[in-house]
This record gives structure tokens, C-alpha cells and sequence, in this order.
């Protein structure tokens, strides 16, 4: 009886843990989607040509670039998260410098395709017009790939440590110029396209100014800050690429996915109709997204300071409370999709074809949601415990093996169009749910523990401000002091100015409009 007392009063503790940090990341998520639909309604305002490329060179910067660098910052999390529990203070610096270090190098590679976008869209068959419009946003945004490199970890590497007011500040900052910034550039001085893009570059230096001012007021970085070693940064990559690359492939197949179903309802008999319709569902997907995504990562910081710290217990009691929330979560989001779907498409469209599609499709979305929070918790889990393989080759069956086909058969064989595109995205949804929760009951936390203390070198002499801990015990033989993991806020792990699936949609929500 005391026993079940003790697991009802660890599970309630852990659920206001997550909601803490949940929370404050979904606040700033809202705010950073709201930002991203003002450059897209800036964008809309100026014609349907620009409209047209602007659309294309942000699906072509999504695929190219911004996917791959939010998937190897990835590596980071596990690293930072578990040496955050292990209180190895300067691994989680020098892991985020050799992170940012391998993103700036890829961002060189991207900006090399980028200055060569417009002769490569063309290849690919599409307007020229349209591609020299695209080519020019992209080669105005090569500066904000730039300053993605050390965005993108700067983020993980603060949310790890459960810091969280310098990302809602500087989000909050961000979201108050960009509207300005964006009204002189554009419309102020002419600069159309070109504008756009240097105003998120504008709001995004101001994004990063914000937090590094910040952390030098107030010094929370001292204790996990190395200094800055140029040798160091580009030396020893191998156990960050080791999880970056199979977090960077988790995080692309899925990404992708979204990119493929906007190009298979163009290809719909009913094509114009159905990319709008396709654009609306994705739009309320994405904002629904922001939700579960606020909750893996929140998992994934608990799992992985948890497993850091050597309490297996609490990181399995962690997952298992996420999920319990996850479930809810999307049971909520189904609820919502299906009661809106007669009027949610208004909002977008006066068109009765693309409303009467949106509505119809509305309640495959609830379904998709079901499988999709639980999912996407999972992922976060996995991450925490350094698994990003598992991850990545479970994203790849479900979502190539087994939604792609069913998207195909049902959208054009059984020429079902939109309603089977969907279709197809609840059984890779479903298939990604069960095989993350089949993985997730099966693990063993005891080992994973282990195998934290091997990736942050926590076996030897802890770095100051840290205690004597044996990190084989659980929880009842962990030595509890001032320095042990204090879980009270988090930090986004979303922010700055690269265009991803939120920004994507907003811009065909503006089409519709238009």
C-alpha cells in the first residue's frame, strides 16, 4: 500500500515537472508561429508570382537546409541533457561548441546549393520566373542559415539545463520588431522578396543578441562554459555524429513527409482545390504539432537528466507520465478537429469546394493526431536516452513503408485524393505510435543508466559543484544534494527564423486567402 502511495505521489511530481516544462515551450512556440505568419502574410501582399516562389524556395530551403540542420543539432540533447544530470558542467559547453561547429560547416555546404538554387529548380522543371524569385529569397536567407548554426544548439543546450526565461524573452522580442522590421524593408524601401528575407535575418540576430546579452547579465552560462577553443570545437565529432546522424535522417523522413503530401495533392485531379484544401489541414496540423512537441521535448530533457543522474526509475516513471499525457493530448486535438470541421475551413476560404474537402478530411486528422502525439512523445524519449537510430529507422518504416504505400493505394489507385492521402498519413502515424510504445515498454532504464554514464564519462571525478553520487543506485540510494537536478522550467527547442512545416503552411493559408 505505501509502495503504490509513493508511485501515486512520484507520478503527480512528475506530472507538474512536465507541465513546467511543457508549458512555457508552448507559449513560446505560439509566439514564434505567430512571427512566422507575419512574413508570410508580408509575403502574400506583394503578388501571386512572388507568392508562387516564395512558397517554392521555402519548401526548397525546408528539404535542404533547415531539416538537416534541426536533425544534427539533435545529437546535442542526449549529450547535454544526461551530462546535465551527471553534473558534468563543461561537457555540456564543449558539446555545444562542436555542435554548432558541425552545423556551420554544413550550412557552408547548403549555402553552396543555395547560390545555385535557380539553375537547379529549373532543371527540375519548374518556371523560370518563379525560380529566379525563389533563388533570390534563398540567396538573401543564406545569412539566417548562418545564424541557425548556433541558434539551433544554443536552444538545446539551455533547455537541457532547464532554463527558460532568455528563449521566452527573446521569442517575445523577436515577435514585437518583426512586423516593423519587415514594413520598413518591404514596404518602406521596396525591397519585395529580399526584404523578407533580410527582416528574419534582422529578427533573428535580434533572437540571438537577445539571448547572449541576456546569459552575460546574469552569467547562467559560467558553470558550463569551457571557453572558447577553436581546436577543440572541430575536433572529436565522432560521438556527437554518431547520434546527430541518425536524429538528422529521424527528422528529415518525417519532415519530408509533409513536403511529398503538398506535392501528391497537386497531382489530384482536383488539384487546385485539394493543394488548398491540403494547405489548411497542414496548417491546423502544425499549429495542433506545437503541443506534443512542447512535450517531447520536455520528456526528453527529464529522461536524460534523469538517466544522467542515475535514477532509471524516475526517467521510466517520466516516460510513462508523458505518454499518459500524450494520449490525452491527442484525444483532445481528434475532439477538436472533428467538432470544428464545418467551419474551421471558413477561417481561410470563402471557396465551398475547398471547405467541403477541408471539412471532410478534418476527422482523418483527429485520427492522425492519435497516433501522432503519442509518436512524437516517444521520439522525445528516445532522444533523452540516446537512441536516435531506433528513432530514425522506425520513422522510416512507418512513414515510407507503410504510409507511403497506403497513401498511393488509397489517394490514386482507389481514387480516394485527399481523404487517401490522409488516410495514409493515420497508418504511418498509427505504425510510428505502436512500434515507439513497443520499444519504449520493452526498455531496460537499469542499462540505459549505464549507458549514460558512458557517454558524459560520469564514472570518474565529478566537475565542481557536484556531489559523490554512486550512479548504479536508483532512486532510493542517490544521494540527494543542492546540486542534484532541480526540474522547474525549460526552453524551446524551436525559435529563430528557419522556415520549417509551421511557416511552410502559413504561406499556403496566405494563397488561399489571397
Amino acid at each position: 500500500m505505501v509502495t503504490v502511495f509513493m508511485e501515486v505521489i512520484m507520478m503527480m511530481e512528475e506530472m507538474k515537472n512536465l507541465f513546467g516544462l511543457a508549458l512555457p515551450t508552448i507559449l513560446t512556440g505560439l509566439l514564434l508561429y505567430g512571427r512566422s505568419a507575419i512574413s508570410m502574410l508580408f509575403m502574400g501582399h506583394l503578388g501571386k508570382l512572388e507568392l508562387a516562389g516564395g512558397s517554392l524556395s521555402i519548401g526548397f530551403a525546408n528539404i535542404t537546409g533547415y531539416s538537416i540542420l534541426s536533425g544534427l543539432s539533435s545529437g546535442l540533447e542526449p549529450i547535454s541533457s544526461q551530462a546535465y544530470g551527471a553534473r558534468r558542467w563543461k561537457l555540456i559547453g564543449l558539446a555545444f561548441q562542436r555542435t554548432a561547429a558541425i552545423l556551420t560547416t554544413a550550412a557552408t555546404t547548403i549555402s553552396l546549393l543555395w547560390l545555385h538554387s535557380g539553375h537547379i529548380l529549373q532543371l527540375c522543371g519548374q518556371d523560370p520566373d518563379i525560380a529566379a524569385v525563389a533563388s533570390t529569397y534563398l540567396l538573401f536567407s543564406i545569412p539566417v542559415l548562418f545564424l541557425q548554426s548556433f541558434i539551433t544548439p544554443l536552444k538545446i543546450y539551455l533547455r537541457t539545463q532547464n532554463i527558460t526565461a532568455p528563449l521566452t524573452i527573446a521569442a517575445a522580442l523577436a515577435l514585437a520588431l518583426h512586423a516593423p522590421v519587415n514594413y520598413l524593408l518591404v514596404n518602406l524601401l521596396g525591397l519585395g522578396m529580399r526584404g523578407i528575407a533580410l527582416a528574419t535575418f534582422v529578427s533573428d540576430a535580434n533572437f540571438l543578441i537577445t539571448l547572449l546579452v541576456y546569459l552575460g547579465f546574469t552569467g547562467l552560462h559560467r558553470k558550463t562554459w569551457p571557453g572558447w577553443s577553436i581546436s577543440r570545437c572541430f575536433t572529436d565529432w565522432r560521438p556527437i555524429l554518431k547520434l546527430a546522424l541518425p536524429s538528422c535522417i529521424s527528422v528529415c523522413l518525417e519532415w519530408w513527409w509533409y513536403e511529398l503530401m503538398i506535392v501528391f495533392s497537386g497531382l489530384l485531379s482536383n488539384a487546385p482545390d485539394a493543394v488548398a484544401a491540403m494547405g489548411i489541414l497542414i496548417q491546423t496540423t502544425s499549429l495542433v504539432y506545437i503541443f506534443p512537441s512542447a512535450l517531447g521535448l520536455a520528456v526528453s530533457t527529464r529522461v536524460g537528466n534523469e538517466l544522467g543522474a542515475g535514477r532509471p526509475d524516475r526517467a521510466r516513471t517520466a516516460t510513462s507520465v508523458a505518454l499518459f499525457v500524450a494520449a490525452a493530448t491527442g484525444a483532445a486535438a481528434s475532439a477538436f478537429t472533428i467538432s470544428a470541421r464545418h467551419v474551421w475551413g471558413r477561417a481561410f476560404t470563402a471557396d465551398n469546394s475547398v471547405i467541403a474537402l477541408t471539412a471532410a478530411a478534418m476527422p482523418v486528422l483527429g485520427l492522425c493526431e492519435l497516433g501522432n502525439c503519442p509518436q512524437t512523445t516517444g521520439c522525445g524519449a528516445l532522444r533523452g536516452s540516446a537512441r536516435p537510430s531506433l528513432g530514425a529507422n522506425i520513422n522510416l518504416g512507418a512513414f515510407y513503408g507503410v504510409g507511403m504505400p497506403v497513401a498511393m493505394l488509397m489517394g490514386f489507385v482507389m481514387d480516394m485524393g485527399l481523404l487517401g492521402l490522409w488516410l495514409g498519413l493515420v497508418a504511418a502515424q498509427g505504425t510510428c505510435a505502436l512500434l515507439m510504445l513497443y520499444v519504449l515498454i520493452r526498455t531496460d532504464w537499469c542499462l540505459e543508466a549505464k549507458r549514460a554514464r558512458e557517454l558524459t564519462g560520469a564514472g570518474g571525478e565529478e566537475e565542481e559543484g557536484g556531489g559523490d553520487h554512486d550512479h548504479d543506485h536508483d532512486v532510493d540510494d542517490h544521494e540527494e544534494d543542492d546540486s542534484s537536478v532541480d526540474i522547474t522550467t525549460s526552453l524551446l527547442d524551436t525559435g529563430g527564423g528557419g522556415m520549417g512545416k509551421e511557416e511552410t503552411v502559413a504561406l499556403i493559408s496566405v494563397k488561399i486567402l489571397e
